[in-house]
């Protein structure tokens, strides 16, 4: 017999085995996360997730995709994390501090609390990442903040409201076009793929099943 705990999903009370995640949970209850989460034909980051333990006062902030159930715990989805997501036209902007004091203003009133950081799934330096962005050091901000998947748990706990994923992003850009050197061999593979070199294998991968396209994924070369 496994062990059950119980869940409780959007107010109504499941039984659900303490090994699963909260994602598994869901459809072991019987909801279909068919659209939206990364592995499920959507995007990563769109399963975050608050919940609280019965008992505890505390709301806690997750990704559903990696926290496991517990007994007696209550979970509610968002469609989103609310953030600040400015318009820009990168070909007009150059990579200069006073694009970040134009456009993201709001983290100059960071007060370091840290609470960025320490909510992060991924383990990110948040608050490292938006000090770089304060001073103009894109490309250090690009890097420390390569690894984020944009869901915006880090915003929910921001005092500032500081719209950590949309900076990171924007540092991103700057940094990839105006800062890293042109990568040579990438230009020839986009003018291939734009010359039709490539039509005839995407139209027989198109053609695969999807079981035998999770194979070829999973057992692809991998650069160095």
């Amino acid at each position: 017999m496994e062990n059950m705990v119980n869940v409780f999903l959007f107010g109504k009370r499941y039984q659900v085995p303490d090994n699963l995640t909260i994602m598994t949970a869901m459809e072991y209850a019987g909801y279909q996360l068919i659209r939206g989460c990364g592995c499920r034909n959507g995007f990563c980051g769109a399963c975050a997730t608050i919940y609280r333990i019965k008992g505890d006062r505390e709301l806690h902030a997750c990704l559903a995709c990696q926290t496991k159930v517990e007994d007696n715990m209550y979970v509610a989805t968002l469609p989103f994390f609310p953030l600040v997501k400015e318009i820009y036209d990168i070909e007009k902007i150059k990579p200069a501090q006073q694009v970040m004091m134009q456009l993201y203003p709001e983290i100059y009133s960071c007060i370091g609390c840290n609470a960025c950081t320490k909510s992060c799934p991924q383990g990110l330096n948040v608050m490292q990442y938006i000090a770089y962005a304060q001073r103009g050091d894109f490309e250090k901000c690009a890097n420390e903040s390569f690894d984020c998947i944009m869901c915006g748990i880090c915003s929910s706990r921001c005092p500032a409201g500081i719209s950590h994923p949309q900076v990171a992003m924007l540092a991103r850009r700057l940094n990839g076009k105006y800062i890293q050197p042109e990568c040579a061999h990438l230009k020839e593979r986009v003018k291939e793929i734009n010359d039709g070199a490539f039509n005839d294998l995407i139209e027989a991968l198109m053609q695969k099943p999807v079981e035998e396209l999770q194979e070829l994924y999973n057992n692809r070369d991998i650069e160095e």
